[in-house]
């Protein structure tokens, strides 16, 4: 308890690694959470016209324009700048946290910040508590104007900036015109914020049907129009095309042009040219390029290039493609939405497929006697409520009549409690789902926490407002906070937040 955790610290329990008394806090936190007589109650709800993020304990509303902190027993403004103009728009926005154990070279450094990409292509560093802009970068230079996306390559280290596919006028196209350059990619170390090059996917080297990139965790990701998925090295592509490398803020003369690295109007040099097709890593054809790695030892996931294999996931060998034993997963259900399946967030190796009524929770585990052969074995499963559900194809009317049904009802008929969103809080580790059963125009859902390691329920949170399953909907378990986000027709958007109450007292509330 409480007490005998602060008797523990007092004696020094903990004075070499604050990191224990951090998990006990926590530890304490998730048992007064999954307590019966802890409640989690409405305490705001707002509305906009305009989408509405949530990052780590803050609301951005207004195009980032207005943050809101969610942790103060009632939500409060954090700060509110002046309406920009359209060409300061904001693209994408990525959270910025201080890493551990680092010497940083400004005081500012050691705070959350934000990242945020322009329309107009300028990388800025906003203070995350206040909104004032730490440093700025501009990024296009004479090669490219349309940056859009922020993404992380090694989260909270290396980032990625990738522009938008890069395409011809229409009266340059008609000409014969050819545009090889599909997209850039520009390379920063962050904290400090550093250059580390930009680079561009040209059809010349990776083939004319590319469709989209992406990188993560050190790979390039190239995805093409037949649903082939190619991965590189991305570590090895920097340092072998890399012409010259460049600092921020640095005066540079070259190829011709001239000004200083990050500055209007020149912007970032394209300083890695790619000149020859690279090493390929791994390549795997699967349905809209859908491709995942994870597991130990590595697997991946795919679905068989074949509409009529949709909903149909196989589970093979990273080393040797082959196929896991009982590797083929098939929930076989009836629905208009898909079923999903991804690696556990929770890097156990472990596999979370999701349909409409059911969850499995899969592992990997060696074949008795065969140690070099892989199986996909059940962990746990979480069942939808349907126990009041009868769907009888054939009944019998008073008469004596049979009648039967030309149609049986689908798995996510909206009628029945049905799973719409599943996701993991790493810092209590539990597994949360949302069920939603709408009757009429009226839906109602609820927030369920789930042991992650057997899959036992601890606790159901009722969400108080209506859920119409055709709107976009979007569900944030942090700690003690719960966050519900919704975008209604005519781009309106709602937000309701939860905090959680410790009463014994009976409360309506």
């Amino acid at each position: 308890n409480v007490c005998r955790l602060l008797t523990r610290r007092a004696h020094g329990f903990y004075a070499r690694d604050a990191g224990v008394a951090h998990r006990k806090n926590l530890g304490l936190l998730r048992k007064i959470m999954c307590q019966e007589s802890t409640k989690f109650k409405n305490v705001w709800t707002t509305h906009s016209a305009s989408p509405i993020a949530y990052e780590r304990g803050r609301i951005y509303m207004d195009n980032y324009q207005c943050c809101i902190s969610s942790i103060a027993q009632e939500p409060r403004i954090l700060y509110q700048k002046s309406k920009c103009a359209k060409s300061e728009k904001i693209e994408d926005a990525l959270l910025l946290e201080c890493p551990l154990g680092e010497m940083l070279p400004s005081p500012s450094d050691y705070k959350a910040s934000l990242i945020v990409l322009t329309v107009q292509n300028w990388l800025l560093r906003l203070s995350a508590d206040s909104g004032e802009v730490l440093e700025k970068v501009y990024l296009a230079g004479s090669c490219c104007k349309f940056f859009r996306y922020l993404s992380w390559d090694t989260p909270q280290e290396v980032m990625i900036v990738k522009s938008a596919q890069n395409k011809l006028p229409a009266a340059a196209r008609q000409a014969g015109i050819q545009q090889s350059v599909l997209f850039y990619l520009a390379v920063f170390q962050v904290l400090p914020l550093s250059f580390i090059g930009m680079l561009e996917i040209n059809k010349k080297i990776f083939g004319n049907s590319v469709t989209d990139v992406a990188v993560s965790n050190g790979i390039l990701i190239v995805m093409y129009s037949m649903g082939l998925v190619r991965l590189y090295n991305f570590k090895a592509i920097l340092e072998q095309f890399m012409e010259q490398p460049f600092d921020l803020g640095q005066e540079f003369n070259w190829n011709g042009q001239v000004g200083v690295v990050g500055k209007y109007p020149f912007g970032l040099p394209c300083n890695i040219k790619i000149t020859d097709t690279p090493p390929l890593l791994f390549e795997a054809s699967s349905l809209e390029n859908a491709f995942q790695i994870g597991g130990y030892p590595w697997h991946y996931i795919i679905t068989p290039n074949k509409k009529k294999h949709k909903g149909v996931f196989h589970i093979c060998s990273l080393k040797d493609n082959a196929l896991a034993k009982n590797g083929i997963q098939d929930m076989k259900c009836c629905s208009l939405e898909p079923d999903w399946i991804y690696f556990h967030p929770d890097m156990s190796g472990r596999i979370i497929h999701v349909g409409p009524n059911l969850i499995k929770v899969l592992k990997l585990k060696e074949v008795k006697n065969h140690a070099d052969q892989m199986e996909i074995a059940e962990d746990f499963t979480i069942v939808a409520n349907r126990e009041n559900c009868v769907n009888n194809s054939v009944t019998v009317t008073a008469s004596g009549r049979v009648v039967k049904k030309r149609f049986t009802s689908l798995d996510d008929d909206p009628e029945q409690e049905t799973f719409k969103i599943v996701d993991y809080e790493d810092e209590l580790d539990l597994l949360s789902t949302v069920a939603v059963t709408q009757i009429g125009a009226d839906g109602r859902a609820h927030l369920d926490f789930h042991c992650n390691e057997h899959g036992i329920l601890l606790k159901s949170i009722p969400l108080k407002e209506s859920w119409d399953v055709t709107y976009s909907h979007e569900v944030y378990f942090d700690k003690d906070l719960v966050l519900h986000i919704e975008q209604k027709p005519n781009r309106r958007f709602s937000c309701h937040v939860y905090q959680m109450v410790c009463d014994t007292a009976k409360d309506d509330d």
